[in-house]
């Protein structure tokens, strides 16, 4: 799952709901030349993006997440959490909590968990020659786990989504220089359990792997630690349906993503996608850890039917 399928501007109670994906840290390693071993169809490394999730059913870690957003009068800092495990191959679970931090104009602040996240993945179809893959899963929002006081949900929500991947290495050689990018995308349908709004979650990445033209397209002799760096920019978007649940709201989010063989710290703006969904650029940042290169005893394969 890499992170919670939480939209970053859909509100309730009048404070901002945050996704985690992200945290701050000082420790920079040496940077490699070679990407790291998961997140690979082909010979194209498809980054853990930070505010929509990717297609790989995979072992995973990202902690802590720090993200600022502010909406509605209410300021919210969101630290978080996610730990994703390989169970049978190409079949993953997950579980991902919030807290949160929210202070309302001219009121006392308020603080506790967010409801927490379950979910379950499943890595369908790919394409090596073609750098594509498709994965199928659910996310489910489980009611009642959370503080009511920042508003977490009485409600269990059940979010059937599809997850896609595409990288452009197969473009002709003409076009060499196009070959780094790279698509993934959520499309998931919210399933509450009473009357609320249904809502389509869906957004994207758009990214350039940095990585991937040092080392598959043309040696430009970028230095460290710019040659393993992939430039992004994050689509997170709900789309009520029904039952008065308004317009569409979301956030726009470029950023920048540095590769290590042991960890990953990305780093992105949060724009608001239109004054329904804020008026105030936000932040969120992101260290994960790859837990399956720093114990490949332990991660790195399922638990059950194979290695």
């Amino acid at each position: 799952m890499k992170k919670r399928k939480r939209n970053l501007a859909v509100f309730k109670n009048g404070g901002s709901w945050l996704a985690a994906s992200s945290a701050i840290v000082t420790a920079i390693g040496i940077v490699p030349n070679s990407a790291p071993a998961h997140g690979i169809v082909g010979d194209y490394f498809f980054p853990p993006t930070i505010t929509t999730d990717d297609p790989f059913a995979v072992d995973e870690f990202p902690f802590p997440t720090v993200s600022w957003f502010k909406a509605n009068g209410v300021a919210t800092t969101d630290i978080g959490f996610e730990f994703d495990k390989e169970i049978f191959p190409k079949f993953a679970l997950s579980f991902a909590g919030d807290y949160l931090f929210q202070k309302p104009d001219g009121e006392p602040g308020l603080s506790g968990w967010d409801d927490f996240v379950a979910g379950a993945k499943y890595q369908l179809w790919q394409n090596a020659d073609h750098q594509a893959i498709i994965a199928v899963g659910a996310l489910w929002q489980i009611g009642r786990s959370g503080s009511t006081e920042v508003g977490a949900d009485s409600a269990n929500v059940f979010t059937p989504t599809v997850y896609y991947g595409k990288a452009f290495g197969d473009l002709p050689d003409s076009l060499g220089f196009a070959k780094p990018l790279a698509v993934t995308g959520t499309l998931g349908e919210d399933l509450p359990t009473r009357a609320e709004p249904n809502n389509l979650q869906w957004g994207f990445a758009v990214e350039y792997s940095l990585l991937y033209l040092q080392e598959q397209v043309k040696d430009i002799g970028l230095p460290a630690p710019f040659k393993t760096m992939i430039p992004l920019v994050e689509f997170t978007m709900t789309s009520p349906e029904n039952r008065g649940g308004g317009e569409t709201t979301g956030t726009i989010n470029p950023g920048i993503l540095y590769e290590n063989p042991r960890f990953q710290i990305g780093a992105e703006a949060l724009i608001p996608a239109n004054s329904a969904s804020g008026h105030q650029v936000g932040f969120i940042i992101q260290f994960e850890l790859f837990i399956d290169d720093l114990l490949p005893r332990v991660f790195g394969h399922p638990i059950f039917g194979g290695q």
